[in-house]
């Protein structure tokens, strides 16, 4: 036979609920600050996107895709619906800005901070100015990249 597939015209059977849960028992209902922050890194250099992925599962965050081009980047976003992204301004065959303004279009809620070797004033003022929550430079501020990502994260909702 196939797959087994519930009868849609059965109401489904709902367990009592547990003391101190959400009325209806979802538990996607219970306060953020308890689930792990989901983070999307786009970057064009898997070396340092396993770096980072490595330091932010440590720092109890959840990592739900990883993209090394702005198309790649921008329909990956786009699904998993991180609340940070971790954008790097130099990407294959684009830009980190081509991301920035196409997802803060479409899901204004989702937040980027924005980790780059290219982090010269221009950079900066560019991607604060279209919205980046922060600009941090790979080479001298790696190690704030965690306490960056958790404070940037309290301003989505």
């Amino acid at each position: 036979m196939g797959t087994f597939e519930p009868d849609s015209a059965e109401p489904p059977i709902q367990p009592p609920p547990i003391p101190g849960s959400a009325p209806n028992g979802d538990i996607t209902s219970m306060p953020q600050s308890n689930l792990p922050l989901k983070v999307f890194l786009a970057d064009d250099s898997a070396m340092i996107r396993e770096r980072v992925a490595a330091m932010l599962s440590a720092g109890a965050m959840a990592i739900v895709g990883q993209a090394e081009t702005p198309q790649a980047s921008i329909q990956g976003i786009l699904a998993m619906h991180p609340d940070v992204v971790v954008l790097d301004v130099q990407l294959e065959g684009g830009s980190g800005l081509e991301v920035l303004r196409a997802v803060r279009q479409a899901d204004p809620g989702i937040v980027f901070v924005v980790f780059s070797n290219n982090s010269g004033p221009a950079y900066r003022k560019r991607y604060l100015g279209e919205g980046a929550s922060r600009f941090l430079d790979k080479s001298t501020e790696f190690d704030q990249l965690v306490p960056a990502i958790q404070v940037a994260s309290q301003h989505t909702h």
